[in-house]
């Protein structure tokens, strides 16, 4: 004698007793930067950004997973037609053992030629750097974003937060008027 099988039809608009699937990490799915760098922003005037992705070690990938990654004093360098990252720091893997990596190695920016080029000829030019301003996460891949930035002076930065200051109190009194005004 053959077997039987039951069939369950479930209704549309009806949801079966199926696990939903574990939430991701919001930094590993993309949604949240692994690190972002606020100083950049601050201590220079940002031009152009690209994207680029970066060689690492699977422990250093973790410990970004982890938020063990900091911009502050990274800097990118273009030599003999390769980018380089350096002192980035991604702290030590929490479970990682005698194969940990180096907290600041320099690591090499993955980019195609032309991107390369044009970075070198943007970080001749007297005054111009190349910053990272964030990491994060694209298709389960590191990327990072670097900037080609123009140092900022001290009476560049005094301007620039009392344009920041003055453009608070106007949205402060705009909100103020529109409260009294009953909207």
């Amino acid at each position: 004698m053959g077997r039987q099988t039951s069939h369950v039809i479930v209704p549309q608009g009806t949801q079966s007793a199926q696990k939903s699937p574990k939430p991701r990490d919001p930094v590993a799915s993309g949604e949240r930067d692994a690190a972002h760098n606020r100083a950049a922003g601050h201590n220079y005037f940002l031009l152009d950004k690209f994207e680029a992705g970066l060689a690492l070690r699977g422990t250093e990938v973790k410990s970004i997973r982890e938020g063990k990654a900091n911009l502050k004093d990274a800097y990118g360098l273009v030599k003999d037609g390769e980018a380089f990252l350096l002192n980035l720091h991604i702290g030590p893997y929490s479970h990682g053992n005698i194969a940990n990596h180096e907290e600041t190695r320099t690591r090499k920016l993955l980019l195609h030629r032309d991107e390369v080029r044009k970075l070198q000829s943007k970080t001749q030019i007297k005054g111009h750097t190349l910053i990272p301003t964030r990491l994060y996460f694209r298709n389960g891949r590191v990327k990072c974003e670097l900037a080609v930035a123009k140092g900022k002076q001290d009476w560049d930065k005094r301007e620039t937060e009392r344009r920041r200051e003055a453009d608070r109190e106007a949205r402060a009194a705009i909100k103020a008027n529109q409260h009294r005004s009953g909207r």
